[in-house]
């Protein structure tokens, strides 16, 4: 039987649009959860950090997933998550707590009150969640699908595709294949810029490499591919095709931070996340079974009520 799916791109902790937009989806409360009566959610991660109401947000997302109304995957704010949770054996923790990681993280561990039983409950269920989704006709992973990486990773998860414990440690390894692999996967390619160009990100902070559109095929040079770069500063040098998807199963994303009305961004090759947490839009994807994209199935709702 063909499954129907409403994926949603990354929430950020607003679960005023969060819940507006099962509404509009058909999804209602009957005081056990969301819920639709022919249609499952999925998620692309990237519940946290940032937002007014992550509390909200994880009660809704996990009641959804346990119940079966929904599935879900990990996201890198969820994986950064579980890192600065976890120790790394010699006193410090897998993601080091700077004062760089605790800002992105703070309105995080303020909501959930880090050490409580019910931030320590969040870390549990992040534990849980699969890197990727390969479902009969789709695909869901947070930030690219890049079949190589997946590969590379297969050993590290277990048959639900979620990190072991030692491959989750290894994902945290800064410079091995795993954590490269892992980043590519939850975080996205990028590409060194040609110097001297560099840009300055959402938070602040100088970037000499950029992420690529890698769902774009016809982004094939610095000027088309780079995000967040002024193109103007970039050249027509070509930045080879090793990330490009090309299979036919769709697939559906989040993380990068559009911005502007909800658009298709590839027919074979959707982000969501059009950047609720920065007075976008809450986005999802209506999919039927579909092999080919159709911008008519994209359903949004702004981060502030008209």
């Amino acid at each position: 039987m063909q499954r129907n799916f409403d994926i949603v791109g990354d929430i950020h902790g607003h679960a005023d649009a969060l819940e507006r937009l099962l509404g509009r989806l058909g999804y209602a409360d009957s005081g056990d959860g969301y819920a639709h009566p022919s249609r499952q959610m999925i998620f692309v991660g990237d519940f946290i950090d940032r937002g007014p109401d992550q509390s909200r947000v994880l009660a809704i997302a996990r009641d959804m997933c346990t119940k079966g109304s929904a599935l879900a995957v990990l996201g890198n704010h969820e994986f950064n998550a579980i890192g600065w949770a976890t120790g790394d054996g010699n006193g410090g923790h897998l993601r080091p707590h700077t004062l760089k990681n605790h800002t992105q993280h703070r309105a995080f561990l303020d909501q959930l009150k880090e050490g409580s039983a019910a931030y320590l409950s969040a870390i549990d269920w992040f534990r849980t969640l699969p890197v990727y989704l390969d479902l009969d006709g789709l695909r869901v992973v947070h930030a690219c699908w890049h079949q190589p990486s997946l590969d590379l990773l297969r050993p590290y998860l277990d048959s639900q595709n979620r990190f072991t414990r030692d491959g989750f440690l290894l994902a945290n390894r800064k410079g091995s294949d795993v954590a490269t692999a892992t980043d590519i996967v939850l975080k996205g390619p990028e590409i060194a810029l040609p110097p001297p160009n560099s840009f300055f990100d959402k938070d602040g902070h100088e970037r000499k490499e950029a992420r690529i559109r890698w769902w774009d095929r016809k982004a094939t040079t610095f000027r088309l591919a780079a995000i967040g770069a002024d193109p103007d500063n970039l050249p027509d040098t070509p930045i080879g095709s090793d990330y490009f998807y090309s299979a036919s199963k769709p697939v559906l994303f989040g993380h990068y931070w559009l911005r502007g009305t909800p658009e298709l961004t590839s027919p074979g090759a959707a982000c969501l996340d059009f950047s609720v947490a920065r007075a976008g839009y809450l986005t999802a994807y209506r999919w039927s079974g579909e092999m080919q994209l159709s911008a008519t199935n994209l359903v949004s709702v702004p981060a502030t009520p008209d």
